[in-house]
């Protein structure tokens, strides 16, 4: 369980990243803390919330990773329709 929460982190990183790059108008009316550090900030959040999942999930609570699973599908969703300016 831990390798495939490992798997969707690494989706979820290079989502994030993409919508970063993509200059799309919705960044520019994200809050400050948004930008701050280039993105960075937002991508040590994302790091925070894999870490909890796969922490939860080794320690009994095989229900984060599902959980994570499924905030990863509407990750995903996100990021298309923001990279392909369906939004």
């Amino acid at each position: 369980m831990l390798v495939f929460a490992f798997i969707l982190g690494v989706g979820n990183f290079a989502l994030h990243k993409a919508v970063l790059e993509s200059g799309h108008p919705l960044l520019g009316q994200m809050p400050w803390f948004v930008h701050m550090l280039s993105g960075r900030f937002s991508i040590a959040v994302e790091f925070l919330v894999l870490l909890a999942a796969m922490l939860l999930g080794a320690n009994g609570y095989p229900q984060a990773i599902w959980a994570y699973a499924g905030y990863s599908a509407f990750n995903a969703l996100a990021a298309w329709m923001i990279v392909t300016r369906r939004v």
